[in-house]
């Protein structure tokens, strides 16, 4: 099926064309242009002036529209698939919680039907284990329970039962854990630092040993610390300070604009991938929901646009869309919306080893696109050249 998409202003890795056309055949995006060019036979799409970027790629994402991945079922995936669609996202990473080994084993066997099945939602680019090797001083809303030290046995048969793991979180200062992180490399897994009380010297180390991504910087892990008079540096400070990728849930609450900014300054559109870590109540209304599978997850209160501890006390996930870390970018951190598209496309896409053929609107790759407005509203959301959402 052809797609010719024109009047808009698209968004390219190189420039922003004014009056631009997309065209679209079999999947692919075949030529990006000024002005219109003659396709016979094509569907066309009149963006109306609004903007023409590519898709969406959320490298770490729990749940939406009232499901989790950990729900572990079909629906539960399909359904946080086509709700984030709605939002712009057209890839995604899904992301468990540190839970039993069982239920993990089940994820990821439910991960591989869905996978199947998936047609009408964001694609998924692998699974993103999110533990359960954990510091527990620092595990947030993930379940105490079940949070445990590399254990090679352990780790070796979930290696084994699956092969569409993608990216691995964990403590890089736990005993077993350098030796997990090579192990992650050897395999092709993306291993990146979190929920982690790591010094500068264990964070150095980590990263010389396969651990290049630090999982939501801010959240979850050390700052400054001091220790007998004497100041370290943490793993925040350690992970602006090396040449690591950063992944920020830039929904304005999680981090303020100041350190928008600032992390932007040090790091730049190329280094900063921008995640949701959205839970299940994503998209939908406030008020009392689940954190984690609705079998053993987490009581939490969503208000104020993020997700929280029933006595306040902390965060407990986020509820945001891609639509609204683009937004909060230009508006807060007062970054440009090219830049700001790029650190929610290409970056991911390249962290995640799939930017040969997403990540930007350039002939050839995949024609996963999304338009929308100057308040970065979602018009329609294009996966694979086909049209899965598109605004009433």
């Amino acid at each position: 099926m052809k797609i010719k998409i024109i009047n808009g202003t698209v968004i390219t890795p190189f420039r922003t064309i004014a009056q631009g056309t997309v065209v679209v055949d079999q999947g692919k995006v075949v030529q990006v242009c000024a002005g219109d060019v003659s396709v016979p036979g094509a569907t066309v799409i009149d963006a109306e002036g609004n903007y023409v970027a590519p898709g969406f790629i959320d490298i770490h994402i729990h749940g939406g529209g009232g499901h989790d991945f950990m729900d572990g079922t079909v629906e539960a995936f399909l359904g946080i698939a086509e709700k984030h669609a709605q939002f712009g996202t057209t890839a995604m990473v899904p992301t468990t919680l540190t839970s039993e080994k069982e239920d993990l084993l089940n994820t990821l066997d439910v991960y591989k039907a869905a996978s199947a099945a998936n047609t009408m939602g964001a694609s998924f680019l692998g699974m993103h284990l999110e533990g359960p090797y954990f510091a527990l001083s620092q595990r947030g809303a993930q379940d105490p329970r079940f949070i445990r030290n590399p254990d090679p046995a352990e780790y070796e048969e979930i290696l084994a039962h699956s092969s569409d793991i993608t990216r691995w979180s964990a403590a890089p200062e736990l005993p077993g854990a350098i030796e997990f992180g090579k192990r992650l490399r050897q395999k092709g897994i993306l291993a990146a630092v979190a929920h982690t009380d790591a010094l500068y010297d264990e964070v150095l180390e980590a990263y010389e040993n396969g651990y290049t991504l630090a999982t939501h910087l801010y959240s979850a892990m050390s700052g400054v610390t001091r220790k007998n008079a004497y100041r370290y540096a943490g793993t925040i400070e350690s992970a602006l300070l090396l040449d690591m990728d950063v992944e920020i849930i830039a929904d304005g609450v999680h981090l303020p604009a100041p350190l928008l900014k600032l992390i932007d300054k040090i790091k730049g559109a190329d280094q900063i991938a921008l995640i949701t870590d959205a839970m299940r109540a994503a998209g939908m209304p406030e008020g009392d929901s689940i954190l984690g599978s609705l079998k053993s997850g987490v009581r939490v209160l969503v208000e104020d646009g993020v997700a929280k501890m029933p006595d306040r006390s902390s965060f407990a996930g986020s509820v945001a869309t891609t639509d609204r870390l683009v937004r909060t970018m230009v508006q807060q951190a007062e970054v440009s919306l090219p830049k700001a598209v790029r650190m929610m496309s290409l970056t991911p896409a390249r962290i995640m080893g799939v930017d040969a053929h997403k990540g930007s609107l350039v002939a050839g790759k995949d024609a996963d696109i999304v338009i929308f407005d100057a308040d970065i509203n979602i018009q329609a959301t294009l996966v694979g050249g086909k049209i899965v959402y598109q605004k009433a």
